[in-house]
């Protein structure tokens, strides 16, 4: 799948016009994340499109998540962001998506997954480019679920 949609008013602001949006994008990516060669970011309306060559799909994930939770985009298209095909030996990232709700915190949100609201630390990790702070999270932003 190629294209995320995200909330237009929630997210980091990085830039204050779509002419700089796109280079801003481009650079918070490069910021927040290692494992990406040769990102290109093109901005239009509120669409980022985002190009490049991660290390592996959860490098990927990452990167859609950490373009869509800027505020001012509502779409990532992701189409032309690929990585190799694992090797059999290397496990496939098992993820579900979540956009957070009014009131839930990352330890309710562990409780409603996996039944035990300690496993925060879990999705925490699975989301450190997006949650520097466990204790600072906000409704309309869209996390990964471990769920392998």
């Amino acid at each position: 799948m190629g294209l995320f949609d995200f909330a237009k008013d929630v997210g980091r602001q990085i830039f204050d016009t779509d002419a700089e949006a796109a280079d801003n994008i481009k650079e918070h990516l490069e910021i927040k994340l290692s494992g990406i060669k040769n990102i290109t970011v093109d901005f239009d309306d509120g669409v980022a499109t985002v190009c490049g060559e991660c290390i592996n799909e959860a490098t990927r994930n990452n990167a859609i998540l950490v373009a869509g939770d800027v505020k001012g985009v509502t779409k990532v298209v992701a189409d032309g962001l690929t990585f190799p095909k694992p090797k059999p030996e290397e496990p496939k990232e098992i993820v579900e998506y979540y956009e957070i709700v009014s009131g839930d915190t990352l330890g309710k949100i562990a409780k409603r997954f996996y039944g035990d609201a300690s496993k925060y630390t879990r999705i925490h990790a699975a989301n450190k480019e997006l949650i520097p702070d466990p204790n600072k999270i906000y409704p309309g932003q869209k996390i990964k679920i471990p769920r392998d």
